[in-house]
């Protein structure tokens, strides 16, 4: 990017000369030849997982900055170059004319979206609305409920911190109680979970929220168990499926959850700020909006979507998001995180010092890992990381335990990571810097 001194200057010089300081607009054409490619690469995805020339494809796909190692892919992921453009094409032609092209022709394509949203998810596309991240999907949820003074909410102590803030919000301006509870790290039995949960219900709990994934540690939790357990008491459960969606391979089947929210700009690549939350049919009419629907639009998904103006190139986007993950693979692109998540942790845990708090076992996480290093600050870790070594990482600080979470993506290396492994056995080894 120009900044004011090179764009000023750049109004003086020679029309090619100016027009070589801009930035090169991402290619879709090799976009999608590489896409082609993996589409019909062959390979069970444990095998293709460690095909260095599959994934080196991949890579090609993406714009990523290789000077710098990015290991936050959890909290925002670049998109491929192919959704870049696809974002850059809808917003040229909305700015033509926005009050037409936008409402008249854009918007009605959201629904193309919505139904390959749904087709992924395993659901009716009816029961989709397209969001701008999880934490409206989520406070969509927890505000559109009513509740008394009283009543009681439910989740763990791990959960995200806005969703958190949002009962207690709820707390001091309605008089609910917000109950939490510990669960152990890593967790490795599932029915410990369950357990955990049903304990703590009263005859005063009207909601439970949890995680699908934990962001702190990538811990998977038993959705499908807890869902039941709860339905039976007639209690909703609301997930939060942030880092879940696109990360690993599953469907609504899975689930059987009632709600669910997730960000589409983390694991499935799409552009910043798109998400989508999911609410089982006969749930829409019950749960309030977020902003204000007329009543003819009780029982329509699409009142959960009521926030005025907003980007539909944006949203557009987002189909060729869907269009990189399907022929990426979802089995694929699992195999692979955790191949990349098993090189680092496994050497890093020949050390003694260094603990693991995320499980390796099958089926308990994924791309995600958080690990901590004793005698060594996790924040000051992760300082360190940066301004020595250029590696972005996300230092974790919980009540009850700290560390450094990892995250790779599928435009990630094998170089990187053992370049990041290096860095840390480098500062167990020296110590940090003063």
């Amino acid at each position: 990017m120009l900044n004011r001194r090179q764009f000023l200057g750049a109004l003086a010089l020679p029309p090619g000369v100016a027009l070589a300081l801009r930035p090169s607009p991402p290619d879709p054409l090799r976009a999608r030849e590489i896409l082609a490619e993996l589409k019909e690469h062959p390979g069970a995805p444990a095998e293709v997982a460690r095909d260095e020339d599959f994934w080196f494809r991949v890579a090609e796909a993406f714009s990523a900055d290789r000077s710098l190692v990015n290991f936050n892919n959890g909290g925002v992921s670049p998109s491929p170059t192919v959704v870049q453009a696809a974002l850059a094409r809808h917003l040229a032609f909305a700015n033509e004319a926005p009050a037409h092209n936008m409402w008249s022709i854009q918007q009605p394509q959201k629904e193309t979206v919505r139904a390959r949203l749904a087709g992924l998810f395993g659901c009716d596309s009816e029961e989709i609305a397209i969001t701008r991240n999880a934490s409206e999907g989520l406070q969509i949820c927890q505000l559109g409920f009513d509740l008394r003074a009283g009543d009681e909410v439910l989740t763990t102590n791990q959960d995200y911190p806005r969703m958190i803030t949002t009962w207690k919000q709820r707390a001091r301006r309605e008089g609910i109680v917000l109950r939490q509870f510990s669960l152990p790290v890593p967790c490795e039995d599932p029915g410990e979970v369950v357990r955990r949960f049903e304990a703590n219900i009263t005859e005063r709990t009207r909601l439970i929220l949890m995680c699908h994934m934990i962001n702190l540690t990538g811990q998977i939790l038993p959705v499908k168990a807890v869902v039941r357990m709860a339905r039976a008491r007639g209690i909703p459960v609301i997930v939060d499926g942030a880092h879940a969606f696109a990360h690993f391979a599953f469907d609504h089947s899975d689930l059987d959850c009632d709600y669910y929210a997730t960000s589409l700009h983390k694991w499935l690549f799409a552009p910043f700020g798109t998400g989508m939350l999911y609410v089982r049919r006969d749930k829409i009419e019950g749960l309030w909006p977020l902003m204000a629907a007329g009543a003819g639009q009780d029982a329509d998904v699409r009142k959960f979507e009521e926030i005025g103006t907003h980007p539909v190139p944006v949203i557009l986007a987002i189909a060729e998001a869907l269009s990189f993950h399907e022929g990426l693979g979802a089995q694929r692109k699992q195999a692979r995180m955790e191949y990349l998540r098993d090189r680092w942790a496994r050497r890093l845990l020949e050390n003694e010092r260094v603990r693991l708090h995320t499980s390796l076992s099958p089926g308990f996480a994924c791309g995600i890992a958080n690990f901590q290093v004793e005698g060594l600050d996790s924040a000051e870790l992760g300082a360190h990381l940066w301004r020595a070594h250029r590696i972005l990482t996300t230092t974790i600080k919980h009540d009850e335990f700290e560390g450094v979470r990892v995250s790779p993506s599928v435009y990630s290396t094998p170089a990187e990571v053992d370049r990041f492994s290096s860095a840390v056995e480098d500062a167990i080894a020296k110590g940090l810097p003063a």
